[in-house]
């Protein structure tokens, strides 16, 4: 049972393997850390039942850790408070994390620990008291409508490959859709006669979302041609699919929007998450109520959702310094 999750350990150790951190040593774990760390990979699997994309995250997170406990020396079952803090401190000195990551990276060694103290190789958690470090809340980037147009616009063409990616960059800005939704939805998932789709988000949960007439008609074009050249008429249940014919993947979804951010000027300001990102601002700067942006996000908390209020705040803010007359006096007396 534990093949597959040692095969995915093994392809990652070998790639930290063969980096070298400034001191000149190898970036690895070591051995007893891994067959550790491989007991609680197979434990998330089998037992668990993690999705894939999180049992991925996990052993990110975690050879990470093993990688710093090896540098310093320090064995895994040894590990005290301090050296948690300082792992995680490091993280936060080096300035290109976010705090949602570090969260995720101090909620993994958690994870461990409690599974290590279940299976008695540990009477302590180190992690118990420890808090990620704060970090300042960086705002999403944002697209302007201008440049959301700007940026559908590069997508112009008749072939199959074109008419695919206009239709999945006009359905990513109609909907909101996160990128595990979009590659995910059937084409049975669109309703066009009542203009919504089913989106299956986080945890199975499923939800319905308005999409415009613009989306629409693209994704219409998309099936009568370009859709069915890439299938060759072969069954496939996914609405997006690749030049193979199969499911359109999330790095293949990647490369998509960054192909046409290049194109349009804007690839240092954006990823497919801004897409959805502007959909959230576009709709509350257009008076749309938060609840609802809430909904069609599909976010469990309305405070996620908040975030983009202080997004169309900082934007009314500018639009009224830019255009008041009085807005802004250059000298006070």
């Amino acid at each position: 049972m534990k093949l597959k999750v040692r095969r995915v350990l093994a392809e990652k150790s070998v790639a930290m393997s063969e980096t070298v951190n400034d001191t000149g040593r190898q970036a690895v774990a070591s051995a007893r850390y891994e067959d550790r760390l491989l007991d609680f990979l197979s434990y998330l699997e089998f037992e668990a039942r993690c999705a894939a994309n999180t049992l991925i995250a996990y052993r990110t997170d975690l050879l990470q850790f093993g990688v710093y406990l090896n540098n310093q020396g320090v064995d895994l079952l040894a590990v005290e408070r301090r050296h948690v803090v300082d792992y995680l401190d490091g993280l936060a000195a080096a300035g290109d994390i976010a705090g949602t990551t570090l969260h995720r990276k101090l909620s993994s060694l958690r994870s461990f620990y409690v599974f290590l103290r279940r299976e008695g190789a540990v009477e302590h958690d180190p992690t118990a008291d420890v808090k990620a470090p704060a970090q300042a809340k960086k705002l999403p980037s944002v697209l302007s409508r201008a440049e959301v147009s700007h940026l559908i616009d590069q997508a112009q063409g008749v072939d199959a490959i074109t008419t695919r990616d206009r239709a999945l960059l006009e359905l990513m800005y109609a909907s909101g859709l996160r990128v595990s939704e979009i590659i995910n939805l059937e084409v049975g998932d669109v309703d066009f006669e009542e203009a919504i789709l089913r989106a299956r988000g986080k945890g199975s949960k499923e939800r319905i979302v308005p999409i415009g007439r613009a989306a629409l008609l693209a994704i219409r074009i998309y099936l009568r041609a370009g859709r069915r050249q890439l299938t060759k008429d072969q069954p496939q249940k996914h609405l997006f699919v690749n030049f193979r014919g199969a499911q359109l993947t999330r790095q293949g979804l990647y490369k998509i929007v960054r192909k046409y951010a290049v194109r349009a000027g804007l690839d240092d300001q954006m990823s497919p998450h801004t897409l959805r990102h502007t959909f959230a601002t576009h709709l509350l700067s257009g008076g749309c109520d938060l609840r609802s942006v809430q909904e069609m996000l599909g976010h469990a908390d309305v405070a996620t959702t908040q975030t983009y209020t202080h997004l169309t705040t900082e934007r009314l803010k500018d639009v009224y310094f830019d255009a008041h007359p009085r807005a802004v006096l250059h000298e006070l007396r």
